[in-house]
């Protein structure tokens, strides 16, 4: 993977899966029935050393994600949360006053998620002698800001974004604080052996592109230059759900790696981005549901469309609740046995 982003030629693409860690794995499942919440199982180093493997264990992909959440680092910053099985992240004190801002403190790593750290360092240890890149994650200043100022999920993000209209000071202030934090986690990450780190912005695309450059781009590009000046060579991979309209600016940011969703044509979106960017993605999750000839054509078309170099296959969003597994298995072998 590593190898690909950074423009050597390979004779496949490499392959991992977003989410592929969990929910529509029996085994995973089977956990579950013993622990039962998110957190004891993200935040016990055991447990998600264990979640993070079982993806590898059964269908050996190039890419292997620690099993977290992007809302982890919170309570280390005196953001109290949790995430609800049917309902999903409750921040407990949505903060929307400069009160609340400056209630919040600085992301110390080792204090408030040295699980997280810890779970790198022996995943890191556990894929010596393999292929696999092992990979962080980390959620961009502006879906944090999101949870945070909603209290949970939204439909239509209207307090955020309202604060960011009416009260600039207070959304710039929290996406200040917000981003240091980031830089400092994705910087924790890579020191505790996270050899990629992907950035999840899940709803950036929820702004008009002026207002995505105005409200959200600055942050996104700070992270990536500033984690830039002390890592350089760790490829660090954007995701932005939604974002097809917006990735001539998701470039301007210097991400290694612009992870593709649904909402545009690889083909295209190589053609607006140059041979030289790196991307991911992007087919659909949905088709994993299909036959396996379907399944090894959207495959075959994907990795066509995205050309012979610097592309990641992927899915162009997490991996469904339900999938088969034994398409999931068909998805990767059919990959691993693609040549160029």
């Amino acid at each position: 993977m590593v190898r690909t982003i950074k423009g050597e030629q390979c004779e496949r693409p490499p392959i991992w899966m977003m989410r592929q860690a969990g929910r529509y794995m029996k085994v995973y499942q089977d956990l579950c029935k013993k622990h039962t919440t998110f957190r004891e199982r993200s935040e016990t180093v055991d447990l998600c050393v264990e979640i993070s493997l079982q993806p590898y264990e059964a269908f050996k992909p190039d890419g292997v994600i620690v099993f977290s959440d992007i809302l982890t680092p919170l309570a280390g910053m005196n953001i109290p949360f949790d995430i609800v099985k049917g309902t999903g992240p409750i921040i407990f004190n949505p903060i929307r006053d400069m009160a609340g801002v400056n209630a919040v403190t600085p992301l110390e790593p080792e204090k408030s998620v040295n699980f997280t750290g810890e779970s790198l360092k022996v995943l890191r240890n556990e894929l010596k002698g393999t292929d696999a890149t092992l990979l962080g994650f980390v959620g961009a200043p502006f879906t944090l800001a999101t949870y945070i100022v909603e209290g949970g999920t939204s439909s239509h993000y209207k307090v955020i974004k309202k604060m960011a209209f009416d009260e600039p000071a207070i959304y710039h202030a929290l996406m200040e604080k917000l981003t240091d934090a980031v830089i400092t986690y994705t910087r924790y990450q890579i020191d505790s052996g996270a050899q990629v780190v992907q950035i999840f912005d899940s709803w950036a695309s929820e702004w008009l592109p002026k207002d995505f450059s105005r409200f959200c781009l600055p942050y996104l590009t700070r992270v990536i230059k500033e984690v830039k000046q002390t890592h350089p060579d760790t490829p660090l991979i954007l995701y932005c759900s939604g974002a097809g309209g917006f990735l001539e600016r998701l470039q301007t940011t210097g991400a290694d790696v612009i992870s593709l969703d649904g909402t545009v044509d690889i083909a295209d979106a190589r053609a607006r981005l140059g041979m030289e960017q790196a991307v991911q993605g992007n087919m659909d999750p949905v088709s994993l549901f299909s036959s396996k000839e379907h399944i090894t054509q959207a495959i075959e078309e994907t990795i066509k469309g995205a050309g012979n170099k610097k592309h990641v296959m992927n899915l162009g969003h997490g991996v469904m609740v339900g999938t088969p597994e034994e398409n999931v298995a068909h998805f990767f072998k059919s990959v691993r046995d693609y040549r160029y």
